[in-house]
């Protein structure tokens, strides 16, 4: 059954803290940037900042990525996904570029590491594999990995004993500062002794 941690008013997936998770890339070769419906979720200010980005990042994209980009714009809108980052031919994210090993990077995040732009790329892209759904009331925190996918992911997490919240401190505390990461820290703390003593309560709170 599935628990919730509840952090004020975000609830996060037990799971986030339970399963253990480090991308392998040499293994899925970037397989997210170009497996799934739609390119990269945006928010609102995101859209903003590829606009203000786009002539810094573009020597690091693709020609095909390039024409997808000046053709259908800078971000997109789907029904299912809202604003997203456009794909090309309904593949790879138009912001993507392969490697000499065959690995998709993201162009956004070259430049970024490269000292070009201080933006290092869509938020929904750094929280993979955590997906955020919003209510009115509510953000639900889960995690959703590809199931054949990222199962090297999944398999080198176990390895090296490396919770998927570990793993993703830099872009939980980018999405929602220290002080939820504090306390996420100390209710997964309070998690394990818990249940190496008994079960688990059906749902965990923090507050900050």
């Amino acid at each position: 059954m599935l628990n919730l941690i509840a952090i004020d008013n975000i609830l996060v997936s037990d799971m986030v803290i339970e399963e253990e998770f480090v991308c392998d890339l040499h293994k899925c070769k970037g397989g997210c940037c170009e497996d799934g419906d739609a390119g990269a979720p945006l928010e609102k200010e995101e859209m903003t900042i590829l606009n203000e980005i786009y002539q810094t990042v573009k020597p690091y994209l693709t020609e095909e990525g390039i024409r997808e980009i000046e053709s259908r714009g800078r971000y997109n809108y789907d029904r299912e996904f809202g604003w997203v980052t456009p794909t090309i031919g309904g593949s790879m994210c138009a912001y993507g570029f392969r490697d000499k090993q065959g690995v998709i990077k993201c162009g956004i995040e070259q430049a970024y590491y490269d000292g070009k732009i201080s933006w290092k790329k869509p938020i929904s892209c750094h929280l993979y594999p955590i997906k955020i759904n919003k209510t009115k009331e509510y953000e639900m925190v889960n995690y959703e990995p590809r199931e054949s996918m990222c199962n090297p992911a999944c398999v080198l997490g176990k390895k090296l004993k490396v919770p998927t919240y570990v793993f993703l401190k830099e872009a939980l505390i980018r999405k929602y500062g220290a002080e939820f990461y504090s306390v996420l820290e100390q209710v997964a703390r309070d998690y394990f002794e818990a249940r190496q003593a008994v079960n688990p309560a059906q749902a965990i709170t923090g507050s900050k």
